[in-house]
């Protein structure tokens, strides 16, 4: 890789990382060490073609998807739970009900199936069309209608402050930042 290939790397690592991060966290599940080998992977990946990728970040994020996906249908894969609560975050993060909102509604995502997960995760805060999250997950755009439909009355069950005045679209504000996310 030419110096500024190398260069321009270094440099979208360190703007984007942060967002990936969060992106990957909430892929797997909460699991901050998954999380972090999921990123490495998908930044080794896009390092190798850097000089033939048009839109970095579209790319990182396809990776991680395609990563995680692949993962979840290894036989055997067991996903370790490193810690049994989510802490608190350190910094004001508004009113005391959102806090307490942001836990229960990550506690409720680690409940729903990996597949419910990514396409809660995939649709609503990354807010991409049905079209891509199908094809993102190579699986019929009906499928992940029907999946989020379940999946969201899941989220509204576990999380009743969800309801229909609140819904999971409006909470992706209430996602953690990668401060709150270290522990």
């Amino acid at each position: 890789m030419e110096a500024s290939s190398h260069d321009e790397f270094r440099e979208f690592v360190a703007m984007r990382s942060t967002a990936l991060l969060r992106l990957a966290v909430l892929l797997t599940g909460g699991d901050r060490y998954a999380a972090e080998d999921l990123l490495q992977i998908a930044l080794m990946k896009a390092y190798g073609r850097w000089a033939h990728i048009e839109q970095p970040e579209a790319y990182v994020r396809q990776v991680l998807y395609r990563q995680q996906v692949s993962r979840w249908r290894l036989r055997g894969h067991r996903a370790e739970t490193t810690v049994p609560v989510l802490p608190e975050s350190g910094g004001a993060a508004g009113p005391e009900s959102d806090t307490e909102l942001r836990v229960a509604l990550w506690a409720a995502l680690r409940r729903l199936t990996k597949r419910q997960r990514a396409v809660v995760v995939l649709r609503y805060f990354e807010d991409l069309p049905e079209g891509e999250v199908a094809e993102l997950l190579r699986c019929p755009v009906g499928t992940v209608r029907s999946t989020a439909h379940r999946s969201l009355a899941k989220l509204r069950a576990l999380v009743p402050e969800l309801g229909p005045e609140r819904p999971v679209e409006q909470a992706q504000s209430l996602s953690y930042t990668p401060k709150e996310m270290q522990g």
